[in-house]
């Protein structure tokens, strides 16, 4: 019960990572704030999750005794964004933990990316994740600090090739991470980010890429992990977030920790 008497806050939380970290966390002892989209967004070629899903999460979490306070929301909306956060903490008294999950992907050859998956992949994945701290920071600094975990990937550091705007995106989470974790460290708040390899969620699995990289051969060894593995699971995620987001990281701060098999190092 590493995180007993702690409250964390999840976006993108009605499915794949974001319902394993939300579901751990409460195993732990954590009171959960959750929030996802609910919706499809139009280019995105995977099922998005939805309000059943975020239900099932709430039933997952109910099942292992936690509490939570889940809701509907585009993490682009700042303002409905802090509503559903300060719901959250009048109900539980506190917030400690920010998974700042959400994202979106879409895979394509340079030539196809258009303004509007430009524009909405960097609106949810870099501009998102400014919103989730935005309006989060106020609630650790009250609480006396807390832990930002990020979750960025391996396109965060290198490139991936086809996946332009995510890439873009992830890139710049570096930077927001670095630069969070700098500005307050006088405040006890660390901020850090998880780079996982592909993850055997929707997401992971692109029905686009093989075609694509049959006509590029030399660029598959690009989406090669070292390890014998294609995919990591979602929990292996959940794991590396919750040691950044525990105490026995209490002096890991400004951090891009690699969960990726050995993918960044080929």
């Amino acid at each position: 019960m590493r995180f007993s008497g702690k409250v964390v806050f999840v976006t993108g939380a009605a499915q794949s990572q974001g319902r394993c970290h939300a579901v751990r966390f409460a195993e732990e002892g954590a009171d959960v704030i959750a929030v996802d989209i609910c919706e499809q967004i139009d280019f995105v070629p995977y099922p998005m999750g939805d309000g059943d899903g975020l239900a099932e999460t709430v039933r997952q979490v109910d099942a292992v005794g936690g509490r939570i306070h889940a809701a509907r929301c585009d993490v682009r909306d700042r303002d409905a964004l802090r509503a559903v956060v300060d719901e959250g903490v009048a109900r539980f008294g506190r917030l400690d933990i920010v998974s700042a999950n959400a994202s979106i992907c879409s895979v394509q050859p340079l030539e196809e990316v258009t303004p509007e998956i430009w524009d909405t992949t960097l609106d949810v994945n870099l501009t998102g994740v400014w919103n989730t701290c935005a309006v989060a920071i106020p609630h650790l600094v009250s609480a006396g600090g807390g832990s930002i975990v990020i979750t960025g990937s391996t396109g965060s550091v290198v490139g991936l090739p086809f996946y332009l705007p995510y890439v873009a995106a992830k890139h710049a989470l570096v930077g927001v991470c670095r630069s969070l974790a700098l500005e307050l460290s006088d405040r006890n708040v660390r901020v850090n980010l998880v780079l996982p390899t592909g993850v055997d969620t929707p997401q992971g699995h692109s029905t686009v890429l093989p075609s694509l990289l049959d006509r590029r051969p030399d660029l598959g060894a690009v989406f090669t992990n070292s390890l014998p593995v294609s995919r990591i699971e979602s929990i292996d995620v959940t794991h590396a977030l919750m040691f950044l987001a525990s105490d026995e990281a209490r002096y890991v701060t400004g951090t891009a920790f690699p969960v990726d098999a050995g993918a960044t190092i080929r």
